[in-house]
């Protein structure tokens, strides 16, 4: 796409157990990662959108969009444009049914990686609006596994790096029109698919790190599961 701004679509903030991100910390660094915006994915929490009116007051021009990312009993979903947080824990068609109930997007989150992934049968057969097919925190053919099934359905794509991390930070990313000035904006351009996804998933290297880093925040959480 030419003419286009860039935001990383899964982001997650000290309202998620395993992040200690502050809002106005993410803010400060998009600009040195390329990033216009982000969308704020919390797990199973949406206590972060309050914060989100005076986040846009003191970053002028700054675009977020409100998300979350929902535990189903399948894996995790990216919902976006709701401003409750869903049930977690439910089948993922009931939850696919209470997001497009209240006018919201659902997206698979990762759903190629073993870890919280839906799985193959569920990119393929559920009602999902989109597939996220760059996620950072993937390996690449884990990522290209997503990338056939979507356009295999014609399914929207996304692209988020799944940040935990402030270095994680722009590692992947969805690309907008440039004209995009508001959250509706945003969520057009996403009904429209008038996005493309971009950035790269992790080599074998760094996921190994990554693992070790997933288990320290399990045990630090007592072993309670996202």
């Amino acid at each position: 796409m030419s003419g286009t701004v860039r935001l990383d679509l899964h982001v997650h903030s000290a309202h998620s157990p395993d992040s200690r991100l502050r809002l106005p910390e993410i803010a400060n660094q998009l600009s040195y990662v390329g990033l216009k915006g982000f969308a704020l994915t919390d797990h199973n929490s949406v206590e972060g959108h309050r914060r989100l009116p005076e986040l846009r007051s003191n970053f002028p021009g700054l675009l977020v969009l409100p998300g979350i990312e929902v535990s189903t009993r399948e894996g995790h979903l990216l919902a976006y444009g709701i401003s409750e947080a869903p049930p977690p824990h439910r089948s993922l068609a009931e939850t696919l049914d209470w997001v497009h109930a209240r006018g919201g997007l659902a997206v698979l989150a990762h759903p190629f990686r073993w870890a919280h992934g839906a799985g193959r049968a569920c990119a393929e057969g559920e009602a999902v609006d989109g597939l996220e097919i760059r996620n950072g925190h993937n390996s690449n053919i884990q990522n290209f596994r997503a990338e056939v099934v979507a356009a295999r359905r014609h399914l929207l794509a996304t692209g988020g790096s799944d940040v935990h991390e402030l270095g994680d930070l722009g590692r992947a990313y969805t690309e907008f029109p440039a004209e995009v000035a508001s959250t509706e904006d945003l969520l057009n351009a996403l009904r429209h698919h008038r996005v493309e996804p971009g950035g790269n998933g992790l080599r074998w290297n760094a996921r190994v790190r990554l693992g070790f880093l997933t288990g320290a925040r399990l045990l630090a959480r007592g072993f309670r599961p996202i």
